[in-house]
């Protein structure tokens, strides 16, 4: 495990949504009543003990019951860099959203891997993480949202979301993010290096935060796609979190916009 101190910066976020971009020209999808997980991990090529939270994470859909509401997403941070590789898929932004989420929930250190579910920090993932999802899904949620996301004639990504809270829940914002699985690095320097890695559900652009008012939000936003990203396993996620205590309130899967 490594380990890193915390500098404060404020970040947040509160529901989620997930949409696959093979199969459709257009999709809505739109959250149910419980509250599904959100399972961020913050990992880095850099770290030569994350390689196994990787594994977990793109293996964790599979190890849960069918109908458990799971949205997973790896967001890879860059303070290891110095270390001797510099991660591809890293960004700043990242490691300050990490370092929001240690001090809500009133820690003082950030480490790699490190998983949040729901917004609370897990330690003990390798067996806790289906416990925890099951235990967020068994609670209604008290944010709903909906995700439009179609191709544009231009081939970049037109995406809509709205999310609405319940009274009590603010403040609360909404974020949105691009994520791409079935990534791999041959990585030839530093802790990891001579090893080939293999990624999921890596993050690659990050919208937000949107503030909801009056319980409400809504963002509108055209994604280009790179052609060296494979759009066939692209994710849209969204979601919502309490600004003040990191708490997820609620999370969308939408991955049966696929099979429409």
């Amino acid at each position: 495990m490594k380990l890193r101190r915390i500098m404060l910066f404020a970040f947040s976020a509160a529901s989620s949504a997930v949409l696959p971009l093979s199969a459709f020209s257009a999709c809505d999808a739109r959250s149910g009543p419980e509250t599904a997980a959100l399972v961020e991990l913050y990992t880095s090529e850099g770290c030569s003990s994350c390689p196994p939270a990787d594994q977990q994470l793109s293996r964790l859909r599979e190890a849960l019951d069918p109908a458990a509401a799971v949205v997973p997403i790896a967001l890879h941070v860059g303070y290891w860099d110095y270390i001797g590789w510099k991660d591809p898929y890293a960004q700043a932004s990242f490691a300050a959203r990490q370092s929001w989420l240690v001090h809500a929930n009133r820690k003082d250190v950030v480490y790699t891997p490190q998983f949040f579910v729901g917004g609370t920090e897990l330690r003990s993932w390798r067996g806790a993480l289906g416990d925890r999802v099951r235990k967020l899904n068994a609670v209604p949620a008290v944010a709903d949202i909906r995700v439009h996301a179609d191709i544009a004639a231009n081939g970049a990504l037109a995406l809509k979301a709205e999310a609405k809270a319940r009274n009590g829940s603010e403040p609360a914002v909404l974020y949105l993010a691009l994520a791409e699985s079935g990534l791999v690095s041959k990585v030839t320097s530093g802790e990891n290096g001579g090893v080939t890695l293999a990624h999921d559900h890596v993050v690659r652009e990050w919208v937000g935060p949107v503030h909801l008012r009056d319980g409400a939000a809504r963002v509108e936003r055209n994604i280009a796609l790179p052609a060296a990203w494979n759009r066939a396993r692209l994710e849209v996620v969204a979601f919502v979190q309490d600004e003040r205590s990191g708490s997820v309130l609620q999370a969308l899967s939408a991955r049966q916009c696929a099979a429409s």
